[in-house]
């Protein structure tokens, strides 16, 4: 079985930000993507006004 859900690391812990079913005990692997930071909206218009203009 696979799942993909989203976790927050705090003080050296994983915690899943939903529930999931697993039998008490279960051994699991765990691979760790990070989620891009959510931009600014400053950031968002910068990128814009960097893009070239079209014509």
């Amino acid at each position: 079985m696979t799942i993909s859900i989203e976790a927050v690391y705090e003080q050296g812990v994983l915690r899943l930000l939903q529930p999931i079913q697993l039998a008490e005990g279960t051994r699991v692997e765990v691979t760790v993507t990070l989620t891009p930071k959510d931009k600014t909206p400053k950031e968002i218009l910068a990128e814009i006004a960097a893009m070239p203009l079209e014509v």
